[in-house]
């Protein structure tokens, strides 16, 4: 990291932190501190997070290592369709990434040439190296702190989708992305029965 995104990092930090610590105080104006850290902190992003598929049953089957190879060939992958798509790659979980855009219509985009990638390259492998990737997207107002992490309920909507509803190659998304763009040539919707917590809708994207 560098010194500069380290200042501009902890300050964010620092900040949130003094006005949690002041709002933990009794007889505070709650409402108040919630206005001022939406106005320091708020900002409207789509968040696409990644996650892959079946992932702990092969690192129970093939060992660590095989674990560690994995996620570098995703990142292999992926990082480049993320650049090019205009995503920020805000952070990495173990098999999983979190991705940013300002435009949901950049991250549907984005989650078919990625899904794309992963499948032109996985035909060729053996099942236990192939990359079988889950998408969630979620888009609305949402906290975010520096470079280093993003807050909100279309966050927790986007990593519940992808991370525990969706299947390998599956793009899933929550009913504020669908109002907010214009479908790819070629694409669907399809409902899901239900909806993470902190979306109203949710729906797989059918994608060629």
């Amino acid at each position: 990291m560098s010194f500069t995104r380290q200042i501009i990092s902890r300050a964010s930090t620092d900040r949130l932190e003094l006005l949690i610590e002041e709002r933990l105080q009794p007889g505070c104006d709650r409402e108040r501190i919630d206005r001022r850290i939406w106005n320091l902190f708020g900002e409207r992003w789509a968040v696409l997070y990644t996650d892959l598929s079946g992932f702990s049953r092969r690192v129970a089957e093939f060992g660590v290592i095989h674990f560690l190879q994995t996620i570098y060939e995703s990142h292999r992958l992926l990082v480049p369709v993320i650049q090019y798509g205009n995503g920020i790659l805000l952070k990495t979980e173990g098999d999983s990434l979190m991705v940013i855009y300002r435009s949901p219509e950049d991250a549907i985009r984005s989650a078919i040439a990625m899904q794309q990638r992963c499948q032109r390259h996985s035909a060729a492998q053996k099942p236990e190296d192939q990359v079988l990737l889950c998408i969630g997207i979620g888009f609305g107002e949402v906290l975010r702190i520096g470079d280093d992490d993003i807050y909100g309920a279309e966050v927790n909507a986007a990593c519940k989708l992808g991370e525990d509803s969706a299947r390998a190659n599956e793009i899933l998304i929550t009913g504020a992305v669908a109002k907010a763009i214009t479908l790819p040539q070629g694409c669907s919707l399809e409902p899901l029965a239900e909806a993470p917590p902190g979306a109203d809708q949710a729906y797989r994207l059918v994608y060629r």
